[in-house]
C-alpha cells in the first residue's frame, strides 16, 4: 500500500510538472503573438524598447513614441493561468478575460480623475406571464451615460469625459483610466480583440483620441 502511495505521489508531481512547463511554454506563445500585435497596431508611430515576464501569466512590454502625445508608455499582458490548473478553473468559473494594459503619462498635470467602464445592459420584469411557467416579459433598456462626480458645480456642456465615455461606447474598451499621478492614463482591451487586424490597427486611433480628450485638463 505504502509502495503505491508513493508511485501515485511521483506520478502526480511529474504530471503537475509537465502541466506546468507546457502551458508556461504556451503562455510565452501567447506572449510572443500579442507582442506582434502591439507592434502591428503602433504600425511604425511606436515601438516596442523592451518586454519581460513578471510570472508564467504575466508580461509587461515598454513602448517608445516619436511624438510626446505618450510618455512613458508601456503595456501589460495578463494571460490565463494555465499552468496552475486550480487558478485556471477559478479563472474559467469566473470568466475573466485575458487582457492587454496600456499605460502612459500624457504630459503636463492633470486636474482630474476619471474611471470609465463598458456599460451593461439592464433589464426589469413586468412579471410572470399567465399561461408560461417559467416565461417573463422583460423590457430592455440602454442607458446613456452616467457620470458620477464630486464636482461642486458640473457644466452642462460638451466635456471630454463626455466625450471619452462615447468612444469607449464605440470601441472595445474595457477599462478607461486619468489621474492626476502617474500613470496618468490607462486603457484596458481584451486581448482577444487584437486578433482582429482591423482591430489592432485601430487600437493606438482609439488610445490617441481618448488622450486627446484629456487635453482640456490640462495644466
Amino acid at each position: 500500500m505504502g509502495r503505491l502511495l508513493v508511485i501515485d505521489a511521483v506520478g502526480a508531481v511529474l504530471l503537475l510538472t509537465g502541466w506546468y512547463f507546457f502551458f508556461s511554454a504556451y503562455n510565452r506563445r501567447r506572449g510572443a503573438e500579442a507582442l506582434r500585435w502591439v507592434q502591428s497596431a503602433c504600425a511604425g508611430k511606436g515601438r516596442i524598447v523592451e518586454f519581460r515576464w513578471l510570472n508564467s501569466s504575466h508580461l509587461d512590454a515598454r513602448l517608445q513614441f516619436p511624438s510626446r502625445s505618450f510618455e512613458n508608455a508601456r503595456v501589460h499582458m495578463r494571460f490565463q493561468p494555465r499552468h496552475v490548473p486550480v487558478q485556471w478553473i477559478l479563472s474559467r468559473l469566473h470568466k475573466q478575460k485575458e487582457t492587454l494594459t496600456f499605460e502612459a503619462d500624457l504630459g503636463g498635470s492633470l486636474n482630474f480623475q476619471l474611471d470609465v467602464v463598458r456599460h451593461r445592459w439592464c433589464a426589469h420584469s413586468r412579471g410572470v406571464i399567465s399561461g408560461r411557467r417559467d416565461g417573463r416579459q422583460w423590457d430592455i433598456y440602454e442607458p446613456g451615460p452616467i457620470v458620477l462626480t464630486t464636482r461642486t458645480h458640473w457644466k452642462e456642456d460638451p466635456t471630454p469625459e463626455l466625450n471619452t465615455l462615447m468612444t469607449v461606447r464605440q470601441q472595445d474598451v474595457l477599462q478607461v483610466h486619468f489621474r492626476p499621478e502617474s500613470p496618468q492614463f490607462s486603457a484596458t482591451i481584451a486581448l482577444d480583440a487584437l486578433d482582429d487586424p482591423k482591430t489592432a490597427a485601430g487600437f493606438l486611433t482609439t488610445l490617441r483620441d481618448l488622450a486627446a480628450g484629456a487635453s482640456a485638463h490640462r495644466q
